[in-house]
């Protein structure tokens, strides 16, 4: 069987893994899904998530298509550099806390399948050669695209099954 190309690798990872997360989150019963739990930690229910990864697509993207209109995007955004990432993501917290947990579902699908057509229109030297675009600088396409959805969707799964776990636990009390 022939290896998978990175392309591929891409497309598949990030199907399969967020089909699992979206699973995990639909085998709580509907009525627990919009429960915070007590933790330090930034996320404290799906949504907050689910937010979490449609805002960093909404990123990518951006960066994507000022990136080959020519320009060098902003990264990770406006007024933020990566050492201040954890105020950045902080920022992406406090601006959808008024989003339902059936609103996040439908714009992170949404946000999902509109990176899964960026990396369809290309092909898989695009993807994988380092530098080939010069906005990626010393990198590739595909270290963008896996950090932001396959990789990313892993540590959401990781995060939501502690969410479902406490869930589970407060409801067993």
């Amino acid at each position: 069987m022939a290896e998978k190309s990175g392309k591929e690798i891409l497309l598949t990872e990030s199907e399969k893994n967020l089909k699992a997360l979206l699973e995990m989150i639909e085998s709580i019963p509907a009525r627990k899904r919009t429960i915070t739990v007590e933790t330090e930690e930034r996320d404290k229910n799906f949504c907050d998530v689910l937010m979490h990864l449609y805002e960093w697509h909404a990123m990518l993207e951006r960066w994507y298509r000022e990136g080959m209109d020519g320009d060098t995007p902003f990264m990770p955004a406006p007024g933020y550099m990566w050492r201040t990432i954890r105020l950045l993501n902080r920022q992406i917290w406090e601006n959808y806390q008024d989003v339902t947990i059936n609103q996040a579902i439908k714009k992170l699908k949404l946000s999902h399948e509109r990176v899964m057509k960026l990396i369809q229109s290309h092909t898989n030297e695009e993807i994988m050669t380092k530098k080939y675009y010069k906005w990626t600088k010393t990198s590739n396409l595909y270290s963008y695209f896996a950090a932001n959805t396959y990789k990313h969707y892993i540590w959401a799964i990781k995060k939501c099954e502690a969410i479902a776990n406490s869930i589970k636990e407060e409801t067993v009390e």
